[in-house]
């Protein structure tokens, strides 16, 4: 069962920032300035299982580096768009690239540049400690923080409500 207010039945596509919703926000820098990001291993789980199963994956960020490309393409993500200031022309752009409707899609987002984004999507979504500002937007609020398992929270249940999580032996792998 769901905890959901949505439709999840509807869903084809999820849109993901990174820092703060995929990663922690809370980032430790590098000598060179550069953001050393830490992944939740239960959230790259969920998102290549989600690639498998057939649903549109994209990553927008504002961060920038040669891990974000590496990370989530070696999920199986395809669309993966960094240094983006401006999310929202990205985020109508792919979902035209891939035929979606914002009621088909979840973008999950936590801070202040995440709102043109959250309030597009069909189904807005938030980390627990997202701004207020992204939990005030959002249609639904992990019970998970940024970083820390909300991603798999939202892929896992749409994929439940679909019989999409589990649901042969392809789940078992990565």
């Amino acid at each position: 069962m769901s905890s959901v207010d949505y439709d999840l039945t509807r869903i084809k596509g999820f849109a993901f920032d990174v820092d703060g919703v995929l990663s922690p926000s809370t980032i430790p820098l590098g000598e060179d300035g550069y953001p050393l990001r830490m992944v939740n291993i239960k959230d790259g789980y969920a998102l290549q299982l989600a690639v498998k199963r057939g649903y549109k994956i994209a990553i927008i960020t504002g961060g920038k580096g040669e891990a974000i490309q590496t990370r989530f393409e070696s999920l199986g993500i395809k669309d993966i768009f960094t240094g983006a200031s401006k999310k929202l022309p990205i985020f109508i752009d792919w979902m035209k690239k891939c035929g979606l409707q914002p009621e088909e899609v979840v973008f999950m987002g936590d801070d202040i540049p995440d709102l043109p984004c959250l309030r597009k999507a069909g189904l807005p979504c938030a980390p627990y400690d997202a701004a207020w500002e992204a939990k005030e937007t959002a249609r639904y609020i992990s019970p998970f923080t940024g970083g820390y398992g909300c991603g798999r929270d939202i892929l896992e249940q749409t994929m439940k409500a679909q019989d999409k999580w589990l649901s042969d032996e392809d789940a078992f792998g990565w």
